[in-house]
């Protein structure tokens, strides 16, 4: 695993966008072509990799397209217990999620 000295959200960002650029150009794809194979659009694309922003959707799409789409699963891991009443089996609550 990797150790990650980040300060911001902008740099995550940052490093994000950086690292999708770099895994496109190694898969020898252009913005566009990019684009075309992920569903997203052009502009779309290239605001990514040159200011980061872009949606989530959009993201998971190009992510599924350069193979990186399993690096969701660990975006938001489950945190390991903190106290003994966890360890030995507390029920935990779980919000139930409205739709």
């Amino acid at each position: 695993m990797f150790a990650f000295n980040i300060t911001s959200p902008a740099e995550v960002i940052d490093g994000l966008s950086e690292r999708m650029k770099r895994r496109r150009i190694d898969a020898d794809l252009t913005q566009r072509e990019l684009a075309a194979r992920a569903g997203v659009s052009y502009g779309s694309l290239r605001l990514f990799e040159e200011t980061g922003k872009i949606s989530l959707e959009a993201l998971v799409k190009i992510a599924f397209v350069l193979e990186a789409e399993a690096e969701f699963e660990q975006l938001f891991p489950p945190r390991p217990p903190k106290t003994i009443d966890e360890v030995v089996g507390r029920p935990v609550r779980q919000r139930v999620r409205k739709r």
